[in-house]
């Protein structure tokens, strides 16, 4: 910051609002301004909404009426999210379906600034198509690539659900300076898989991204939904069994130290206190980052390396 503007602070609250979410956009959107409010109430400086946050995940089935759901950024519903940024004086993250042009539609996070401001976009890059994650039929892939972005508190990087699964992603967006990447999620269990694989998927889930954290000497923000959900959207819902999301929103740091962390079936904001002069104490003593063998890494570039 220059001339009158204060100085980012070394340490500040970062608040992951763990969300349900009704069959009727507006309503969930009302729900997630108001958890905003909260937030900063209880002296969070950056506030991150869950993945997708303003409808149930409808994501559940193929149906081109749904595309309708999507809307231009700028739009109405990033004007309102910009509002709450400003008003509630924090930096908010938010993930929105993106309407770039017809026929092309992302899904996007989207960071506003503690004065409103647009900071940037991140487009999902990593695009799963799982039995109930259909989400190949609605986004395309991102193009703007990974992003760390500036804000009032410090460069954030944000990657959406899927890509929380490779490290590359983090690694990127990490050597361009983030000192905290969020992670908007909508992740759950199928009821028929729950009691056989459920603990160890939920496992799996969290130490990836602690894993990210570790090996990048940066904080990691991951915020999930909660509730069981057929994608009901305006009293439309997918046939099947519905998915029960898992909430667990944590909150860790560099060593993989979990802060903070939701339940699995309650509405709650996870909050957790960022140090930002711990992070070249801890690069210091794992310099990870310094180590790196970039000279031999060229061959990641490909889909597989073949045996000769």
């Amino acid at each position: 910051m220059t001339g009158d503007q204060p100085l980012p602070p070394d340490k500040f609250r970062v608040a992951l609002v763990q969300m349900s979410c009704g069959p009727e956009p507006e309503q969930n959107l009302q729900k997630a301004l108001e958890r905003v409010a909260d937030a900063a109430g209880r002296g969070a400086k950056v506030v991150c909404l869950p993945e997708l946050f303003q409808t149930q995940y409808f994501c559940q089935r193929e149906d081109a009426s749904l595309f309708d759901l999507a809307e231009p950024i700028p739009g109405p519903s990033s004007e309102k999210l910009a509002a709450a940024a400003r008003q509630n004086a924090v930096v908010l993250i938010a993930s929105l379906f993106e309407k770039r042009a017809p026929g092309i539609y992302h899904n996007t996070a989207v960071v506003f600034d503690a004065d409103g401001s647009l900071r940037g976009l991140y487009r999902k890059m990593h695009i799963p198509d799982d039995p109930l994650y259909y989400e190949k039929y609605y986004f395309t892939p991102g193009d703007l690539g990974f992003r760390a972005l500036d804000t009032y508190v410090g460069r954030l990087g944000t990657l959406v659900c899927w890509d929380q699964w490779f490290p590359e992603g983090a690694r990127l967006t990490a050597l361009q300076g983030a000192q905290i990447l969020f992670y908007p999620t909508a992740i759950g269990w199928h009821p028929a898989e729950k009691a056989e694989f459920g603990e160890a998927q939920h496992d799996a889930w969290r130490t990836i991204q602690r894993a990210h954290g570790i090996a990048n000497g940066v904080y990691v923000a991951v915020v999930n939904r909660v509730g069981f959900e057929t994608g009901n959207v305006r009293g439309k819902s997918a046939p099947g069994q519905g998915l029960e999301f898992w909430g667990g929103s944590f909150f860790c740091d560099p060593f993989g130290r979990v802060l903070a962390e939701g339940s699995h079936d309650r509405e709650e904001i996870v909050v957790g206190d960022v140090d930002l002069k711990s992070l070249e104490d801890i690069r210091r003593n794992w310099p990870f980052l310094r180590d790196r063998r970039i000279d031999a890494y060229a061959p990641i570039s490909n889909r597989l390396l073949d045996s000769q």
